[in-house]
């Protein structure tokens, strides 16, 4: 256990070893190409754009591989590290393209650019591959315990076990962690210790301690109680130091930033949007004849109902007979044009207007029908907390979660949003979201939670 310790202590070496990689393949390739494809004169008579361009590149690039996660992959699967090259890729190419008209520098090869990219795919690939096995040939597999609700350690299991690139094998759970944690850790060689959210504060104090101390890591699963306590600000009443959480809502400051690039950025898109808006629209309608939009009540900021526009994806009679009810995967209600653009997203593209009007914001907590929204603060009472920002297209549980993550936790990736947003974070999260509109696990069907998984062979 010592030895996977001291292998996660020093990972900003082996970060900084595949940043240098990226840079060697990034600038070759493009010298090369540009040997091998611009006319030497050219080359002469644009020597400053020609040399400027390629620090631009590099520093793009390696900007877009650090918010897609290119720079910690031993975890992933090797197609979602195919996925998120792609679409950086395709991004610096977009704003290389971009950068050369705003400047009017038209004599800059475009092929040169396009070359370029789709050369660096592969062998940026190759090399993605490469660091990956490399990364994973330092670590054993990770000896994982599981404390908590016989419920919720049957979730994590299952989610751990959907995952084989975690590299993560269960050797026990512990379902009464307040009797007897502390005998099970004794007598277990284990690297990680899941502990879940219905334990206890004191209890998951005395085994993060109990953990730090033995070298073994903790992943703690959050209550509502520690994300309010997420960031708090650290204050003292004399001398006696006091967390104060952050209060989960924007200031006015905030809200008119965040505002300004909603409808900037969301008139842009509509603009854009329109060469995919048409078809989609031809389509559905020629599939049925029926309306190509609908429109759908859900709850907003401070609980205020409005109605949110989407491409039509189900039959007009969805919910004649069956009343309100979450979609699943293969609903006989989606019609063939539904399936493919509820799986690309393009349904959402008419909220694009709901961001113009104000109703919306292009990243906050995905918007909810009122029934759900009851059902769900039943369940989970600080769900209303949620409501404290605007809806929007897209969110942080739209990026890390998938269709089917259970509402709770949705709920956490929205609370963390709220609690530590930032202008910056918004875009980080938009150019994320092109990552998951075509990565297919996000978009599976309903709520799978492992409730027929038998555990009893992992209690000792």
């Amino acid at each position: 256990m010592n030895e996977v310790m001291k292998t996660r202590v020093y990972p900003t070496s082996r970060k900084l070893f595949g940043l240098l990689g990226d840079v060697t393949i990034i600038t070759l390739t493009y010298l090369v190409l540009t040997y091998l494809l611009v006319n030497p004169t050219a080359v002469e008579e644009h020597e400053v754009l020609y040399s400027g361009m390629l620090p631009i590149a590099v520093i793009f690039t390696v900007m877009m591989f650090s918010i897609n996660g290119l720079y910690t992959i031993e975890h992933k699967r090797f197609s979602e590290v195919l996925i998120s090259l792609a679409v950086s890729l395709f991004l610096v190419l977009l704003l290389i393209m971009a950068l050369s008209f705003v400047i009017h520098e038209f004599s800059y090869s475009r092929t040169l650019v396009v070359a370029s990219t789709a050369l660096q795919f592969v062998f940026l690939g190759i090399w993605k591959r490469f660091v990956q096995r490399w990364e994973q040939s330092l670590h054993p597999v990770r000896q994982v315990m599981i404390m908590g609700n016989e419920d919720e350690c049957r979730h994590v299991y299952y989610r751990m076990s959907a995952q084989p690139q975690l590299n993560m094998k269960l050797q026990n759970v512990v379902m009464d962690p307040a009797k007897e944690w502390r005998k099970e850790l004794e007598s277990s060689d284990v690297d990680i210790v899941i502990i879940c959210s219905d334990i206890p504060i004191a209890v998951k104090s005395d085994i993060v301690n109990y953990c730090t101390d033995k070298e073994i890591q903790p992943y703690i699963i959050p209550s509502s109680y520690e994300i309010f306590c997420n960031g708090a600000m650290l204050q003292k009443i004399d001398d006696v130091p006091v967390f104060r959480p952050k209060s989960l809502r924007l200031s006015v400051e905030q809200r008119a930033v965040k505002r300004t690039v909603d409808i900037i950025v969301s008139a842009i898109a509509a603009v854009c949007a329109l060469p995919f808006a048409i078809p989609v629209a031809i389509a559905i309608k020629l599939e049925d004849h029926g309306p190509v939009l609908y429109s759908q009540v859900r709850v907003g900021r401070f609980g205020k109902e409005y109605k949110v526009y989407k491409f039509r994806s189900m039959r007009t009679d969805a919910e004649k007979y069956s009343g309100p009810q979450l979609a699943t995967e293969d609903d006989p209600r989606i019609t063939k044009v539904g399936k493919f653009i509820r799986a690309t997203r393009l349904d959402e593209l008419p909220q694009i207007l709901n961001v113009l009007n104000g109703d919306m914001s292009l990243v906050g907590p995905r918007p909810e029908r009122p029934y759900f929204v009851e059902q769900f603060k039943k369940e989970n009472p600080e769900y209303a907390y949620r409501h404290n920002v605007k809806p929007g297209i897209t969110g942080l549980a739209q990026v890390f979660a998938k269709y089917n993550t259970t509402p709770y936790d949705k709920l956490v990736y929205d609370l963390m949003y709220i609690e530590n947003y930032d202008i910056l974070e918004d875009f980080i999260i938009m150019i994320q979201t092109i990552k998951i509109l075509v990565t297919k696990s996000a978009t599976e069907g309903k709520d799978a939670s492992g409730k027929d998984l038998d555990l009893s062979k992992f209690e000792r």
